[in-house]
């Protein structure tokens, strides 16, 4: 069985009903500090923690007084403006006693669909976690229609912990795991404490219904399962209603682990090496060297650039003799590269007329 202690950097997704009172649309303010004590515990062990949180439209119709059922979408955007700022002040004021700083970060589908803007999210979470902040992720719902949804937050926790390279993704839900089938209705369902596969057996178990304020039901959790096993990520289902559910999870509550079969920077790099190159970057032998060894590709020891290539495409990287060294994602467009090609990282923003990246390609972002 997985442990949180265990974990370098754990994503936790917190639903609407565990955040806010379903009749008086106010915030469980007990629940969401020993949340608070938890995550200080877990980044006490020396874990990243990164929190993916519902409750911005559930927050703010209970400010506008707005009935609840369910809004048209300019009642629930302007729900989401409303209560995003209470949110994001509700997570500040939670985590600041423990010392721990907090940031707001929103984004809609389309940031993880779009290379240039997946890479952009990446780098603020990753600088963010190196800063020791705990990120509060959450959709864009006061500009996200349907077409650029995720639509729940079970599989935008999901991207968010394949994106950072977390290892576990919690899920703080309204059941306590993985059922054969809803345990409110049959007395003879019985709940999995590991699923090492997801199955066309296991897929027929999941229902549609969600509860409360919650959107996502069992088969949105399975496919962000899915989409987290891929990433060499360890997902959990677990009940999130009692206090400091976290500490719950690591000392034996009920649950269901999704378990994966790689790490996530093994996923990571199996995933860069079967996209499809769409350019060359020559190296020097230098530069080759220090790649084997694990460095990040800087504009120093690029030699040549071939192509027609944006930021966040995969590129060759091609030795002196014409050898693939292997491939990654440029943080330069084709033409950004050829321009800095040779020269030190300081000469970037003379030679572009804008500040860039010190790597052209980061060692997180290649695959030898």
């Amino acid at each position: 069985m997985a442990t949180l202690t265990g974990a370098k950097r754990i994503v936790v997704k917190i639903g609407s009903a565990l955040l806010v009172e379903r009749d008086s649309g106010q915030l469980r303010a007990e629940w969401l500090h020993s949340l608070a004590a938890d995550v200080a515990w877990l980044k006490g062990q020396g874990a990243d923690v990164i929190l993916v949180s519902s409750g911005s439209i559930a927050l703010g119709r209970g400010v506008l007084d707005l009935a609840n059922t369910t809004l048209p979408l300019e009642q629930s955007q302007a729900a989401a403006a409303v209560g995003q700022i209470r949110l994001a002040r509700a997570y500040e004021e939670a985590l600041a006693p423990h010392g721990i700083n907090t940031a707001q970060v929103l984004v809609t589908l389309e940031d993880s669909s779009d290379r240039r803007r997946y890479l952009n999210s990446r780098a603020t979470l990753e600088t963010l976690l190196g800063l020791g902040v705990v990120p509060i992720v959450n959709e864009n719902d006061t500009v996200a229609t349907d077409e650029i949804r995720y639509g729940d937050n079970d599989r935008l926790a999901a991207q968010i912990a394949v994106t950072v390279g977390a290892d576990q993704l919690i899920l703080l839900s309204d059941v306590d795991g993985f059922y054969s089938a809803n345990p409110n209705e049959d007395a003879n369902a019985r709940r999995y404490d590991v699923i090492n596969e997801i199955t066309p057996e296991i897929e027929a178990m999941a229902g549609d219904a969600g509860s409360g304020l919650s959107k996502g039901g069992m088969k949105t959790k399975l496919m962000a399962a899915k989409m987290a096993a891929s990433g060499g990520c360890a997902m959990a289902i677990t009940e999130g209603s009692p206090l400091n559910p976290l500490k719950n999870l690591e000392q034996g509550a009920n649950c269901t682990w999704f378990t994966a079969t790689l790490d996530p920077q093994a996923a990571r790099k199996r995933w860069i090496s079967a996209m499809k190159p769409r350019g060359e970057i020559v190296v020097d032998n230098g530069a080759a060297r220090a790649l084997t060894n694990g460095k990040s590709l800087l504009p120093a020891g690029v030699t040549g650039v071939a192509g027609e290539f944006g930021r966040g495409d995969p590129v060759a990287i091609v030795t002196p003799d014409g050898r693939k060294l292997g491939q990654g994602l440029s943080r330069y467009t084709a033409y950004e590269a050829d321009a800095i090609k040779g020269r030190n990282s300081s000469e970037i923003e003379p030679t572009l007329g804008y500040p860039g990246r010190a790597a052209l390609i980061h060692r997180d972002d290649m695959a030898l």
